[in-house]
């Protein structure tokens, strides 16, 4: 059960309302996610607001998917492994690609190289090395991406540690635990 609530649409006013609406208008329905940081309209909205910011990036929509993966799967989040698994079809992830992401792994070396940093951010909390800067420059990655990538680690740890305190009811389909080798 969640310790927050999940604001029920039909029954919001004004701007949490409003929000809401644009909310089901795009994805067909409002996450449980959106639901419950609704509490806050100020909340839902800037969560909103940079994600639609980074859909207007350089990173495309998989490889921010794999990106959330990663970091859903160091942060042990299971509400945004099943959101982002879900996503992560959409957009034309495969099954192998998404457990592959979240295991932080792809067989596209920028990719690879990529997602590899992503991990590193949320394990280091933000400290990296230069070498591993220099890794992902060798791999072809832009400094743009590099922003990229640093704000949507960022933006995964915000809905990773608001669904831990939430405890957000998954309304998504449950993902299994990987297999350790």
């Amino acid at each position: 059960m969640s310790r927050l609530p999940t604001i029920q649409p039909e029954l919001a006013t004004g701007q949490t309302k409003q929000l809401l609406q644009g909310v089901q208008k795009k994805l067909g329905f409002a996450p449980n996610v959106m639901r419950t940081m609704a509490n806050s309209p100020a909340v839902l909205q800037a969560y909103l607001n940079f994600s639609q910011a980074l859909g207007k990036g350089d990173l495309s929509p998989k490889l921010r998917e794999q990106i959330a993966l990663v970091v859903a799967q160091d942060n042990q989040c299971e509400y945004c492994l099943a959101a982002h698994s879900a996503i992560g079809r959409t957009v034309g992830l495969s099954e192998e690609a998404i457990r592959d992401s979240r295991k932080g792994e792809s067989p596209d070396t920028k990719d690879a190289a990529i997602l590899e940093f992503a991990s590193a951010l949320v394990v280091n909390r933000g400290w990296v090395t230069d070498a591993e800067l220099c890794t992902l420059r060798k791999a072809g990655v832009t400094d743009a991406e590099i922003a990229e990538i640093i704000a949507n680690v960022a933006l995964t740890i915000f809905t990773n540690y608001f669904n831990h305190v939430a405890q957000t009811k998954i309304d998504f389909p449950e993902v299994e635990e990987l297999a350790v080798a």
